[in-house]
């Protein structure tokens, strides 16, 4: 009698070892940056050859995506259609910067070294473009009825820059900085 052969026991230790990529690559980029990271040291933090590194993942970018797409999936970042739906602009601006301060507060790390990073890594650059509709769709939401001055001063507000500096700088709470953001940009 012939035994079929199932993948299921090779296709869950590929799919474990994938994992184990990707989850090493975030690692990384939250503590020594994109721009720092090498596919070896990847490959060394997940417990690969760099063969089976390649197999998984031909090139940078296609770690890159993995990357970006598992630090998406574990924490999405907000977004403005939750908001639409409070009438009250003060109250929708409160609520929004309040959310995306709360997301850069528990992604900040990881943040932190992407942005660093972006003005000097091209793939990060891309990952970022990728991301630029969620930004625009915040500053459409969240400007609603505001002028071109207080738009800009909304941009600000929206930073991760802008954060970084009222809580780790200035010492203030989340909330507390998304507070003072708010009426900065209403008082403009």
């Amino acid at each position: 009698m012939t035994r079929s052969y199932t993948l299921k026991k090779r296709a869950a230790q590929q799919a474990e070892t994938r994992q184990r990529i990707v989850e090493a690559a975030v690692d990384l980029h939250s503590t020594v940056g994109p721009s720092a990271t090498t596919l070896s040291m990847i490959a060394d933090k997940a417990g690969v050859q760099r063969h089976t590194l390649y197999a998984h993942f031909p090139d940078e970018r296609s770690i890159f995506q993995a990357c970006s797409g598992l630090a998406h999936e574990r924490d999405p970042s907000p977004t403005a259609d939750a908001w639409r739906g409070i009438a009250e602009r003060s109250e929708r601006r409160t609520v929004g910067v309040s959310a995306i301060y709360a997301w850069y507060e528990r992604n900040a790390s990881l943040l932190s070294n992407v942005m660093r990073d972006v003005e000097r890594h091209p793939l990060v650059q891309e990952v970022q473009k990728a991301r630029a509709p969620v930004f625009k769709a915040w500053r459409d939401v969240l400007g609603e009825g505001l002028n071109a001055k207080q738009r800009a001063v909304l941009a600000v507000a929206l930073s991760f820059w802008t954060w970084r500096t009222l809580t780790r700088d200035a010492g203030l709470e989340s909330d507390a900085a998304a507070a003072v953001m708010v009426k900065a940009v209403e008082n403009a």
